[in-house]
């Protein structure tokens, strides 16, 4: 895909659904070390293009924070860690287009990865700031 070099690049998160052990499992050693060498190349050729900001894998262990003032408190990992993110890259590209074409050379995917793929914004439906007031620019007087 073409990119249009005066556009603004536009950040989107690659989150990472099904990424435990259990998806390695049954291949060999040599097997796995070759996925991680060429996951670790997908990574490491989009940071030399400028394209990944920072990528980091999640712990399985969890917890979750619901209810009013937060009174339901709930440890996991939970059953259903398939659905659970079990990472994340961080991408500044031309659009939805480019991130899609990042995220369909993953070689995890031959392995049950899947991947979301979500764009940042600074507008939140609700209002609240995405940014910090030192972030910000000032109001003009």
């Amino acid at each position: 895909m073409a990119t249009n070099p005066l556009s603004t690049p536009a950040a989107y998160l690659l989150l990472f659904r099904n990424t435990g052990p259990e998806n390695y499992q049954h291949l060999s050693p040599p097997q796995r070390q070759e996925v991680i060498t060429r996951w670790n190349a997908w990574f490491d050729g989009l940071v030399a293009q400028g394209k990944a900001v920072e990528g980091q894998p999640l712990e399985m262990e969890t917890r979750i924070i619901s209810g009013p003032g937060g009174a339901r408190i709930t440890d996991g990992p939970f059953p259903e860690a398939k659905e659970a993110v079990g990472g994340y890259v961080t991408l500044m590209v031309s659009g939805l287009e480019e991130a899609t074409e990042i995220a369909k050379r993953h070689p995890g995917l031959a392995h049950g990865l899947i991947i979301e793929i979500r764009e940042l914004t600074p507008h939140c439906h609700l209002g609240v700031n995405t940014r910090s007031s030192l972030e910000r620019p000032a109001a003009a007087s």
